[in-house]
Formats: structure tokens, C-alpha cells, sequence
């Protein structure tokens, strides 16, 4: 009689080829899908995300006994189910008296941590496999970085292309040159039009999961109208075709602009299936590459596509793990503020703000340019608490897990990690927001100004920030420009903006 293996698989493992399943039996194997509820409010994650998730899930787990797969799934509203990974490891293990259990390794520390105990937990050995769906290993990364000073993405990136071929020319990137970013700054056209991401109706599955997260968890952050997620590997593929067919070509010269009203413009939006496993970062970049060589997208669009996943997801990953499991408790600005309401409400003036909150209540996800120089530059520039802007990114996006969402948060947003990821804060004033985004037009704030009851808070905020953090970025070569400009301001004038800044921080209280 053959021993049963026990192969627990997370919600963020959802393909066909995980380790684990390749390495498994599947005439000896319980695949083991879990819906447990102390994931879903470890943060008080989105409606929309955890709508996703457990759709995705049981769709997947669907598939998977269409594949000849044994499948143990354990819903949220089970009666029985202790609701933690731990005690659905341990019931399914002694529910079908498994011998051992063979996992792929989770994408954060947190949970890591839970599978190396399920050995002593169970009784059982555990085998806990790499997830070899990330294109550097954490080993590969750990060799790459050893020894260095500073962890250039760029550097890493080069690397990658070098690896995996992608736009290159034998030895020689493709274009001759690496990076195109210079060609992806373009603000939004005047009159432009937008293509819409496709939609997919919900099936019964997924309006099964709506119902049950309506009910459990219909006081989180955002809501559930309009859900049109892809939540199968046929409709993630199809919006990877859609993607590469009507946004891609004009994803570069437009990748950091923001319209107001416009959630999506050219942005891909397949972060959160390439998360969730739904779709492969290498086939995703392939695709990409294929319609640059079949002279179906430029070489901007392609190149900076590819770099957003092949460099810069690949490289956080690589960063959360040297970074270790303390990374979110980093402060290298000792900001202390409370992270202020409108972040959960929108309920602002500053029409970016509003736009930004408000397109991520809707759709549990905003785009690069958003994130990082609206949210992440307010919060910052504020100072606000980078543990409790870490929690809040967690919680309201759709393809944040800790591997990712921390390096982004901690490390670029924040700078509170002290420059381990970036050479300088990403911090900008009002000037920047309105050369990128249509937002300034119609806010009740100028723009224009510094001081004064119309004044931007963004400009005020951005010298105040940069005084006040004087000790800790002084000597940051990259910022010796903006401190002179300071230095230039008279005294009146710094005063000004210091009392500018208290009046205005008063009302966040």
C-alpha cells in the first residue's frame, strides 16, 4: 500500500507546474487547497482581494481533479475549519493518515515560518521545495548580491537580460541599449483614448465566493461591484493576449502617466495573476518580446514591460529575503505620524489623493506611478509611520504580498530602509504631479504655489521634508541640489513654508 503524501498548495501557488506538484505523485498525492480566514485579515485585505484569491482557488482546485489530481479543499465557512494553515495542515494530515507532506516554499518570511513547523507539528517529514517559478533563485540572488555596497536593479537586471536572452542580440541588448526608461515619461495626451482591460462575468464559483465574502468580510476596505477579475489560467492567458494586443504599444511613452477617471490607461494590470500563479513571468515577457520582433510594439514599450518583471520583480524578491523578516520594522527617518484617514476614505481636497485612494477602492489596485509618487510620496513626506504604510499597501492591493509589496514600500517609497534599495528618497513636489497627470487641473489647490490658504501641500511639504531630514540626507550627493535651492530661500521664506507645513499637518490630526 502506498504512502500518502500530503501536498499542501497556498493561494498564491496556483499553477500547474509548482514544484511541489511536479515533484509528487499524483496517484499517491492529497493536494491540499486551504481558504482560511486568518489570511484573509492578517491586514484587513481588499474585498476585491480576497474575492480573487478564493475564486482563483477553487477554480484552480477545479482544474486540478480534471488533471486526475486527488484534492482535499477546505472552504472558509467550513464548520471545522480552524481557519489558520497550521490546523488545516494538521486535520489533513491525520484525515488521511499521511506519511509525509511535500510543499513549495511560501513567498514570505511569516508563512515560511509556518511551514518549517509543520514537521514537529504533524509528526511527519516535510519537504519544503523552491519555487522555481521566480526566474533568479533565492540562491542566484543571495550570489549576486554578495559583496556589494549597494543593490543596483539595473546591475541585476543586466544580469537577467544576459540569462534569459530576452532582447537581446547575441551579446548585445537589442536597440543597443539596456534601458528605454528615458522614452517612458511621456504626460497624457490631450483627448486620448484609453482601451479597456477585458472583463470576465462571474460563474458560479465565483458569485458562490462574492456571497461568502459579502458576508465575512463586507466591513473590509473597498467593495465587490463591477468584479471582473480573471480568475482561471484560460482567462488569464486571455488577458495577457488582450494586454499585448490593444495596450502594449503605447504602455511605454505613457507607463507614468495619470488621467483622472482613467484606473487602467495602458497599464497591463496582470500583476495580480502573475502573483497568484496564474500566469508565468517568462511567458509573460516572451509574449512581450514576440510582438517587438513581429513589429507589433516598439522597443520602449517592450523593453520597459519586460524590466518592470524580469528586473524589478525578480530584484524585490531577491531584496525581501537578504532583507530578512525584521525589514518591516525599518525607520531610517524616524517618522512616527499616523497614516492619515482619507487613505482609507479618499475624503480629500488634494484631487490626486482622492483620484489615487479612490481608484484603489474600487479596484483593489492603482498603478506604479500612483503607488510611489502620490500615495508613497504623500506618506513620506508627511512623515508617516513606514510600518503602518506598509500595512496599508499590504491590505488594499491585489497583487501585494510581503516579497513584493515590502521592498516597494520600506525600500522605495519610504526610504526607510536607508538607501539599501535606492540611492535617494522618490520625493517630489506638486511640479511633478502636475507634469504627469491631468489631477492639478480642477483641484481646489494651486499647483503654483508654495504658500498661502491655496497653496499645493505637496510643495510646501517637499522642502519641509528635506529640512527636517536634513542629519539623515545631507550628504546624499543625488539631493545636494535640492538642499541648495533650500539653502537659497531666505530665512522669511523658510519660515513661511515651516508654518505652511504645521497649519497644514494640524488638519490631518
Amino acid at each position: 500500500m502506498r504512502m500518502t503524501v500530503l501536498v499542501p498548495v497556498l493561494g498564491d501557488q496556483l499553477t500547474a507546474g509548482l514544484s511541489a506538484l511536479a515533484a509528487a505523485d499524483r496517484s499517491s498525492a492529497v493536494v491540499l487547497l486551504m481558504e482560511v480566514s486568518a489570511e484573509a485579515t492578517s491586514v484587513r485585505h481588499h474585498q476585491k482581494k480576497i474575492a480573487f484569491l478564493l475564486s482563483a482557488m477553487r477554480h484552480f482546485a477545479d482544474e486540478l481533479r480534471q488533471d486526475g489530481w486527488t484534492v482535499d479543499y477546505v472552504c472558509i465557512d467550513d464548520p471545522d475549519n480552524s481557519q489558520s494553515f497550521d490546523g488545516e495542515v494538521a486535520r489533513a494530515a491525520k484525515r488521511h493518515a499521511a506519511g509525509a507532506i511535500l510543499t513549495t516554499e511560501a513567498g514570505e518570511w511569516r508563512v515560511l515560518d509556518s511551514q518549517c513547523g509543520w514537521g514537529s507539528l504533524t509528526g511527519l517529514p516535510c519537504d519544503i521545495l523552491p519555487d522555481d517559478r521566480f526566474l533568479a533563485s533565492r540562491a542566484a540572488f543571495s550570489a549576486w548580491a554578495e559583496g556589494r555596497k549597494s543593490f543596483v536593479m539595473e546591475d541585476f537586471y543586466r544580469v537577467m537580460r544576459r540569462k534569459t536572452g530576452l532582447l537581446m542580440d547575441g551579446d548585445a541588448p537589442v536597440g543597443g541599449q539596456w534601458n528605454f526608461d528615458a522614452e517612458n515619461r511621456k504626460p497624457p495626451a490631450k483627448g486620448m483614448r484609453y482601451p479597456p482591460p477585458p472583463a470576465f462575468a462571474p460563474d458560479a464559483i465565483t458569485q458562490d465566493v462574492l456571497a461568502v465574502v459579502a458576508a465575512r468580510f463586507g466591513n473590509h476596505f473597498g467593495d465587490l461591484l463591477l468584479f471582473e477579475y480573471a480568475v482561471t489560467r484560460e482567462q488569464a492567458l486571455a488577458a495577457l493576449d488582450d494586454f499585448i494586443a490593444h495596450r502594449l504599444p503605447q504602455f511605454g511613452d505613457y507607463q507614468d502617466a495619470m488621467v483622472a477617471g482613467q484606473d487602467g490607461l495602458f497599464h497591463s494590470q496582470l500583476s495580480p495573476l502573475i502573483n497568484a500563479g496564474l500566469l508565468l513571468p517568462l511567458e509573460v515577457c516572451q509574449a512581450a518580446e514576440a510582438a517587438f520582433r513581429a513589429g507589433r510594439a516598439p522597443i520602449n514599450a517592450a523593453e520597459g514591460f519586460i524590466r518592470q518583471i524580469l528586473g524589478w520583480r525578480e530584484y524585490v524578491r531577491g531584496i525581501h529575503w537578504i532583507a530578512g523578516p525584521d525589514y518591516t520594522s525599518r525607520n531610517h527617518l524616524n517618522a512616527t505620524r499616523d497614516l492619515p484617514d482619507f487613505y482609507w476614505t479618499g475624503a480629500t481636497d488634494m484631487r490626486c489623493l482622492a483620484e489615487a485612494v479612490g481608484a484603489t477602492r474600487r479596484n483593489a489596485h492603482a498603478h506604479h506611478i500612483q503607488r510611489l509618487m502620490v500615495l508613497g510620496n504623500f506618506a513620506m513626506l508627511i512623515g508617516v509611520d513606514p510600518h503602518q504604510v506598509h500595512e496599508w499597501f499590504l491590505a488594499v492591493y491585489d497583487d501585494a504580498y510581503e516579497w513584493v509589496e515590502t521592498p516597494n514600500v520600506i525600500g522605495m517609497s519610504q526610504f526607510a530602509d536607508g538607501g539599501l534599495m535606492g540611492s535617494k528618497p522618490y520625493a517630489a513636489g506638486g511640479a511633478y504631479i502636475n507634469r504627469m497627470s491631468d489631477y492639478c487641473r480642477g483641484c481646489r489647490y494651486s499647483v503654483k504655489d508654495r504658500t498661502g490658504p491655496d497653496a499645493c501641500p505637496f510643495n510646501s511639504l517637499y522642502w519641509d521634508f528635506l529640512a527636517r531630514n536634513r542629519a539623515a540626507l545631507g550628504s546624499n550627493h543625488r539631493l545636494l541640489r535640492m538642499y541648495d535651492g533650500w539653502d537659497r530661500f531666505a530665512p522669511a521664506e523658510q519660515a513661511a513654508i515651516r508654518a505652511q507645513v504645521a497649519g497644514f499637518l494640524e488638519t490631518l490630526e
